[in-house]
């Protein structure tokens, strides 16, 4: 392999794994054996990203390619698709699709790139689908609500600022107030949804991605209650059976600071 350059020699290196000859556990892998690992490596790459780590960004993303090159591994031994296939057919892609870049059409902004992207991709679909039909269902939550309000936002199906989301907001509440009053436990949770929804859209208006957002909360929440923890075992104390309001206290002190 030593005349081959670095994405040759990966590529053969996971054949050698695939051969009938290397490895029991790579030959045993399927598209749908991968899947958890390649959403975990996915969240690896996020946080690497998250934490300005260079370094570990460098190995996530490796590890991200190993998949994409095990993945292709896997569809040319059935003679479906190559590495090649998969570099052309997403280079064609971005060459239709900045067509201010290497055709004739100019973008004053990167919205106007964003809606000229929709647009030439429905086109490249029939141009008869519909705006979400290419959501898919795979996505965290919060992220496909918010890809599905940014999609609706393009062409004009939005509000104009922040400030009638906070209206919708306090209405969302009112109703999960009177499905929770109706003991309608179905309609608490359709409106908790609502809320939510409302709650992206609240962030997406206000330039704050909500599943970063979300993320940061929960990673504050669990450092304060460790902290809290570790307060009380300082007093020979567990968190459990301590009452609500010294809890509370503590939780104050340690959000100060």
């Amino acid at each position: 392999m030593e005349n081959l350059d670095t994405i040759s020699q990966l590529k053969e290196i996971v054949a050698r794994l695939r051969a009938p000859d290397g490895c029991p556990w790579d030959r045993e892998q399927t598209h749908s054996s991968l899947r958890a690992g390649l959403i975990e490596e996915c969240y690896e790459v996020v946080d690497a990203i998250e934490r300005a780590d260079d370094t570990n960004l460098r190995e996530e993303l490796g590890d991200l390619l190993l998949n994409i090159v095990m993945h292709a591994q896997m569809a040319g031994e059935r003679g479906a698709f190559s590495l090649e296939d998969i570099a052309a057919t997403v280079g064609e892609k971005m060459v239709r699709r900045h067509p201010h870049v290497f055709g004739d059409k100019s973008a004053n902004d990167s919205q106007e790139v964003l809606r000229q992207w929709d647009a030439i991709k429905r086109q490249e679909k029939g141009g008869a689908s519909g705006i979400l039909d290419g959501l898919t269902t795979a996505l965290p939550a919060l992220l496909r609500a918010q890809n599905a309000q940014k999609k609706v936002g393009r062409v004009g199906f939005d509000w104009p600022d922040a400030e009638p989301v906070f209206a919708k907001m306090a209405e969302e509440t009112a109703e999960i107030r009177e499905a929770i009053q109706a003991s309608d436990s179905a309609a608490t949770e359709a409106e908790v949804g609502d809320l939510l929804f409302t709650a992206v859209n609240l962030a997406r208006k206000l330039g704050v991605d909500a599943e970063t957002a979300l993320n940061g909360s929960t990673n504050r929440f669990i450092s304060r209650f460790q902290a809290v923890e570790r307060e009380l075992q300082s007093r020979g104390r567990e968190v459990a059976g301590t009452p609500l309001e010294e809890l509370d206290r503590i939780w104050d002190k340690v959000k100060k600071g």
